[in-house]
């Protein structure tokens, strides 16, 4: 009989976990605290936008006409602890306030809730990226807490999702990796993921503190390429030389690798900035901080890269932004969702506001969360409305409508033809020919 799955969580990763379990063939049942949050997914709706993510939850929720009936939806704990035999813990590791360090209150409360009412063997798995040794406390607490005490079994299985692709990393990832301290953990795991692994996806099995390193490692690395070409875009700037070629020529070496060496103005997001942060903190906690001081300069190089838009744009205008009309072509810290958690775009969006700059911003998808954040800045429902007088635009988030828009119709509404693209995406000649001047980063010649 195949194993019965909870998800515990269900935020951007635990709805996007518990729908493509239903898709895999199992029986779900997602938790959360937040009963608005479960009476929306009750319903096929989801509080975020991913793509294809309402559209596999509507094709399984129970009580959906033409569902397959296989997820449901909680807010009691009783219910999943009776329901599951594998149960998936997804909760947020936010940065603490003031801190670099990680924030594990939603993971422990999440942990000492469900061990109360496991009464029967388990297996839970952690999914959430958290400071390594987290692993093998949990598996010291769900024994102490829980009535079936030895019966419950931790696993570690970091998430890789990609936002804007999380449906399809998670039903066809191109890696699986699972951190177990024994067989039945190994076992139940490979039925679970017997899909993706019938594909050739990889299944790798390691300890607990392997499987938590894993994911902030991958993360480690990928900031760091970023603020790699960044930091040759600041170069460039300097040298008068060109950082779109200068990645594409470095690309062409299979050592290297093109993707992530389009320089701009940096990450964001919820993951990449706090998990370096936390990755820091934790290497200070095992006395070898020093293996990672070289993060505190991705991370450095990373937010330079927004202090020199804004410098870029008050450039633009002329010395100074008060008065100064600013379109800003993007809200989300990357195409494909409607996350603004760090976005590059709010955050210089931002301090051009706060410098006495008139921004108006425009998102395709972003619009709602960042008036929330930022409830100060001007919104308008179209790229063309936010470039209506506007003496600069900058681009600032890689949506293939921004790369589509027609250079001579923002012309036409925008007070003076100036851009700035700080995601090296935008067709320069184009621009150019429809009268702008064009300006993106590390390529003051381009």
């Amino acid at each position: 009989m195949a194993p019965r799955i909870t998800v515990i969580g269900t935020g951007y990763l635990g709805a996007t976990h518990a729908a493509a379990m239903a898709e895999l063939g199992f029986e779900v049942l997602g938790l959360d605290v937040a009963p608005e949050k479960i009476e929306m997914l009750g319903r096929g709706k989801v509080p975020m936008y991913e793509p294809g993510l309402e559209e596999l939850l509507r094709k399984h929720v129970a009580g959906l006409e033409g569902s397959t009936g296989r997820l449901r939806f909680t807010t009691s704990w009783e219910e999943v602890g009776e329901f599951g035999d594998v149960h998936f813990v997804c909760v947020n590791t936010p940065q603490k306030h003031g801190e670099y360090a990680c924030d594990m209150s939603y993971v422990d409360a999440a942990f000492t809730s469900l061990a109360a009412v496991l009464h029967g063997p388990a297996l839970v798995v952690g999914k959430s990226t958290v400071p390594v040794g987290s692993a093998a406390r949990l598996a010291r607490l769900l024994t102490d807490l829980a009535p079936a005490g030895e019966e419950v079994e931790l696993a570690w299985n970091p998430e890789f999702l990609r936002e804007g692709f999380a449906v399809r990393d998670t039903l066809h990832p191109d890696r699986i990796v699972v951190g177990v301290a024994g067989e039945r953990g190994e076992k139940l795991l490979r039925e679970v993921y017997a899909g993706p692994v019938g594909e050739g996806t990889p299944f790798v099995v390691t300890d607990y503190p392997t499987a938590e390193l894993v994911k902030t490692a991958a993360n480690s690395f990928l900031a760091t390429k970023i603020s790699f070409i960044n930091a040759m875009a600041e170069v460039c700037e300097a040298a008068d030389g060109d950082v779109v070629k200068l990645a594409e020529a470095i690309g062409h070496d299979d050592r290297i690798g093109k993707k992530f060496l389009r320089a701009g103005v940096g990450f964001g997001g919820g993951c990449l900035p706090k998990d370096i942060r936390a990755f820091m903190a934790r290497a200070g906690e095992l006395g070898v901080d020093q293996a990672l001081t070289f993060l505190r300069e991705v991370d450095s190089i990373n937010m330079r890269r927004r202090a020199h838009m804004v410098e870029l744009a008050r450039e633009a205008v002329g010395g100074s932004f008060l008065g100064q009309r600013v379109a800003v072509l993007g809200a989300t810290f990357k195409p494909d969702s409607d996350d603004v958690r760090d976005s590059p775009a709010l955050n210089v969006a931002g301090q051009i506001h706060l410098q006495g700059g008139q921004v108006t911003v425009y998102d395709p998808k972003g619009m709602e969360n960042a008036r929330r954040l930022f409830p100060t800045l001007a919104y308008a429902e179209s790229a063309l409305e936010a470039c209506r007088g506007a003496r600069v635009v900058l681009h600032l988030t890689e949506w293939g409508e921004f790369r589509e828009l027609d250079p001579k119709a923002i012309a036409a509404v925008a007070a003076d033809p100036h851009i700035i693209d700080g995601r090296n995406a935008l067709d320069a000649a184009a621009w150019r020919d429809a009268g702008w001047t064009f300006r993106a980063m590390g390529r003051p010649r381009a």
